[in-house]
């Protein structure tokens, strides 16, 4: 069954500029993502994923080309309308944590659905990465994986349509990776946010729907997986 088209880009390129130089980050990149799908973005550092995936999450803007947020055409709008695009459609988990230290991490959770339109209760966004156990603990207290889950708990409790993440185990072991791509796997099916995952693991591209590789500003490869793996089966 098809299911709802959530975000489309077209022929979009960026280019930065410092002086004279000038560095081209994407060169006419077409892509596509439904509701719910799990995708995996693979690629060299320099190779565009990075910027591609900032510019899908309005964090910066495209030097041309056109995306769509469903009926949306989300290069139009200006820097309040892409805050308002960041907070009420997309969650962001980023490869360092990013919480407060002084708070739980229940209350890191909460920091998040003060502002949210139609937020999940704190509690159960975290019983979904699996720490509720956890819930009244300070980063400081956690582990470095555990501090993720606490991450992707923020960025799911306000029920984001897309969820990306920008190297998510990048500091992690393997084993503490395998558990926060589980916690990923359980929330994109939990919620049916779209999930994009930034990695340089290649072996990580088994646990999507399918996989993009990015070369030189552009997807060079892509391909759906028959089946969907476990993280824990997946060989790192």
């Amino acid at each position: 069954m098809q299911t709802e088209e959530v975000i489309r880009t077209a022929g979009l390129s960026k280019i930065y500029r410092s002086g004279p130089v000038e560095v081209q980050a994407l060169r006419g990149v077409d892509f596509s993502a439904r509701s719910g799908e799990f995708i995996v973005i693979l690629g060299p550092s320099g190779s565009g994923k990075s910027t591609f995936l900032n510019i899908l999450g309005g964090l910066d803007s495209p030097s041309s080309g056109q995306i769509r947020f469903r009926d949306h055409d989300l290069t139009a709008l200006d820097e309040a309308g892409l805050t308002r695009y960041r907070r009420d459609h997309v969650g962001f988990v980023f490869q360092f944590y990013n919480l407060m230290p002084s708070l739980t991490a229940l209350e890191n959770v909460a920091l998040v659905t003060e502002i949210a339109r139609a937020p999940m209760p704190p509690a159960e966004a975290l019983e979904l990465v699996g720490l509720g156990p956890r819930r009244d603990h300070f980063p400081a207290q956690l582990s470095g994986g555990e501090q993720q889950r606490v991450a992707i708990a923020r960025a799911i409790a306000k029920r984001p349509d897309l969820l990306l993440c920008d190297e998510p185990t990048g500091a992690l072991d393997s084993t503490t990776g395998v558990l926060v791509l589980e916690a990923l796997s359980a929330v994109n099916r939990a919620t049916g946010a779209t999930t994009l995952v930034i990695t340089h693991n290649a072996a990580i591209r088994e646990i999507a729907d399918r996989f993009v590789r990015f070369a030189d500003g552009r997807i060079v490869e892509e391909q759906a997986n028959a089946q969907r793996k476990r993280p824990s089966e997946v060989s790192w």
